[in-house]
Formats: C-alpha cells, sequence, structure tokens
C-alpha cells in the first residue's frame, strides 16, 4: 500500500533588494540625518509641542464632556497650564535670586578651598622630596645661569619691523577681519535667539493642535483608504497613549525622587534644599548620567556652610542609593512596563538623538524610540522592526 507524501506549500518569498533599491534606501536615510540635524531648532519645538498637546488632550476632552466648545476648552487649559509653569519658574527664580546674594560667600569659601588643597599638595610636594632626594644633595643651591657673552655688534632683533605693513592696510584688515570674539559673541546670540524663537510658538502650536485635533485627525486619515486608514488610526492612539505613559510615569518618579531629596536636604539644613531637591530628584532621571547629575547639585551648595567632608561623603551616598532604587525597582515598574524598549535600543537610541540635538535629544530620545516603536507595532510590514525594537 503506496503512502502519500503531502507535497509542501511553498513558503513566501521576500523580494530582494536591487542595488539600485539599496543605494537609494541609503540616500534616503542620510538624508533624513542630515535634515534632522540642520533643522533641528525646528524639529525639536515640533516634538516638544506633539509631546504637550498629547499630554493635555484628556484634560481638553474631559472639558469637552462638560459641554465646553473644544477651542475654549483648548484655551483654559493652555492657560492653566502656563499660570502653573509661570508659578514653578517663579518659585525657582525666587531661590536663584537668594543663591545669587550669596554668590560673594560662596566664592570666599572656594578660595578658600582651593588654598587648602594647593597648601596640602605642596606639603606632600615638599615629604615626596625629602623622602626621595637625599639630605647631602637638599642644600645644595641650584647653580645660577651665566649672563650671554656680549659682542660688539648688536644683536638684532627677530622682530619684524612695522613699516613692512602700511597703516593704510593695516586698517583695511581690521575693518574687513572681524574678532574671534566679536565672532562666537554672534554665534552665541544667534543661536540664543533662535531657541527663544522657536520656544515662544510653542504655545500657540499646542493650542491648535488641541483646539483642531478631530479635524486634523479626520484629514490625516482621508490621505489612506480601507484597511490602512485602521491601522493609521490605531498608530495614533498607541503613540499617544505611549508618549502619556511615558512622560507621566517620569514625572511621577521625579517628584516622589524629588520629595526625598527634598526631605533629607532639610534634615541636614543643606542651603536652598526647595530649590536642590527638585533639581537632584529630576536630573536622576536623566538617562546613563543621571547619578552625577543628581550629586553636583548638592555638593555644590554644601561647599557654603559645611566644612567636614563626613558630610559630603553622606550626600552622595544619600542621593545614590535613592537613584540606585529609583532606576533599579521604580523605573522598570512605572516606566519600563510601558516603554517595552531593550537596553541596547536604549543605548544606541540616546547615542543617535544625543549625537543630532545635544542634550535635549538624551531627554527625547526614548520617547521618539517608543514612538517608532508603536507604529511598527500596528503597522503588518513593519511587525518585525517592532519585535526588533521590543525587549
Amino acid at each position: 500500500m503506496s503512502t502519500l507524501t503531502p507535497t509542501p506549500t511553498p513558503s513566501p518569498s521576500v523580494p530582494a533588494r536591487t542595488p539600485a533599491q539599496t543605494g537609494i534606501a541609503v540616500l534616503a536615510f542620510a538624508a533624513s540625518v542630515a535634515l534632522l540635524y540642520y533643522g533641528r531648532v525646528f524639529f525639536i519645538t515640533l516634538v516638544i509641542g506633539i509631546t504637550i498637546a498629547f499630554l493635555l488632550d484628556p484634560v481638553v476632552t474631559a472639558f469637552v464632556k462638560l459641554r465646553l466648545p473644544r477651542a475654549l476648552a483648548s484655551f483654559i487649559v493652555c492657560s492653566i497650564a502656563l499660570l502653573l509653569l509661570y508659578l514653578m519658574g517663579l518659585g525657582l527664580y525666587t531661590q536663584f535670586s537668594r543663591f545669587v546674594d550669596d554668590l560673594p560667600n560662596y566664592s570666599q569659601r572656594m578660595n578658600d578651598i582651593v588654598d587648602s588643597v594647593a597648601s596640602r599638595v605642596d606639603d606632600v610636594e615638599k615629604r615626596m622630596y625629602q623622602t626621595i632626594i637625599p639630605k647631602r644633595f637638599q642644600n645644595i643651591p641650584a647653580p645660577v645661569p651665566a649672563p650671554p657673552p656680549e659682542t660688539g655688534r648688536r644683536r638684532r632683533s627677530t622682530r619684524p619691523p612695522e613699516e613692512l605693513t602700511p597703516p593704510a592696510i593695516q586698517e583695511v584688515r581690521i575693518h574687513q577681519e572681524p574678532t574671534p570674539l566679536l565672532t562666537y559673541v554672534y554665534g552665541y546670540v544667534r543661536s540664543f535667539y533662535d531657541v527663544l524663537l522657536m520656544a515662544s510658538f510653542v504655545p500657540f502650536l499646542v493650542y491648535f493642535m488641541l483646539s483642531w485635533r478631530d479635524h486634523m485627525r479626520r484629514s490625516f486619515l482621508y490621505l489612506f483608504r480601507g484597511q490602512e486608514r485602521q491601522v493609521v488610526g490605531r498608530s495614533w492612539e498607541g503613540v499617544a497613549e505611549m508618549v502619556r505613559a511615558y512622560v507621566i510615569g517620569n514625572f511621577v518618579l521625579g517628584l516622589l525622587m524629588s520629595f526625598l531629596s527634598s526631605i533629607f536636604f532639610f534634615w541636614i539644613r543643606l542651603p536652598y534644599w526647595p530649590l536642590i531637591g527638585p533639581l537632584s530628584g529630576f536630573l536622576s532621571l536623566v538617562p546613563y548620567v543621571g547619578l552625577p547629575l543628581a550629586m553636583l547639585p548638592a555638593l555644590a551648595a554644601g561647599l557654603i556652610v559645611y566644612t567636614k567632608a563626613a558630610i559630603y561623603v553622606m550626600i552622595a551616598v544619600v542621593v545614590a542609593v535613592l537613584h540606585l532604587v529609583s532606576m533599579n525597582f521604580l523605573y522598570p515598574k512605572v516606566v519600563g512596563s510601558r516603554v517595552h524598549l531593550n537596553p541596547l535600543v536604549v543605548t544606541v537610541a540616546l547615542m543617535f538623538w544625543g549625537t543630532l540635538w545635544g542634550g535635549i535629544g538624551l531627554l527625547l530620545a526614548i520617547p521618539i524610540t517608543a514612538g517608532i516603536k508603536a507604529v511598527c507595532d500596528n503597522v503588518t510590514s513593519l511587525y518585525g522592526y517592532g519585535k526588533l525594537l521590543g525587549d
């Protein structure tokens, strides 16, 4: 009796990329990176505006359920957010102004510390010299160099004569070539002006995103057809939920760290503890460099009043313990369980966005990467990339 062998079903073949398609993909990626780098101020402003809009959208929706027009609800929510931001800035400015008033005492304390360290270094050098060099060679005076023999001719000066460069040419050079100091000041003011200009657009950008959300969502979905429209809608909601979960989770964890740090700083009577506590708590959440950043404000503020080294060791130990507990136990439960990014992807994302956008890129790297993963998880053709980015 003959047995029938089942015919194997052919597996779907993945079309191979041609060299032309690979070259176009590489050029497109390089062009995207260049665009993100040279337009970083615009894109940073846009990403921050979108993030704030995603955060405030549930509050606006709650006001809309109270029968308020969406435009009015968006205006009320944005006004409340600006008021809270102003009150927070006012409190920080009050503490900072007190710190500026105490700068003379701080500088005097720093000078005393530097002098003390310099004297100790000199003592150590003298002891090492007395230990290493034999005593019979310690009291030998150093030889005085003999003056150079004088000759009948005058030594020619190597300095070029001023007559070689006419005054007119010197004046033209002064007017044509800017000094390095002016160039540096101009570049600094220019970059600062660009940042302020883009930051002034954030409130208006957030307001229009909130008030025109329904219109923008419908118009964006009309660009797609059939099943693609549902995929885009799910991707939109996935990105919004991820951004809200990430930012709110970090904010709650930062408040907890700020509260615990402020209690400890108040207990040891650290100067400006209402300012140093929140600053140390939120800086502790910065990836990879959070621990030294969290220690620095507390150690710097302690230089004004503390003279014993034990208190600085205690500050460093307590800040380190709070940082390790929050990042190893609280952060995975509050934030990591909602982002689902593996550590290698997080490291590469921090390197990439930090190189492109600097310090602000380190803060936006994880939400941007998690947003990309949320899109990949909802698009069938990109599902493999979502698994690659996930934990």
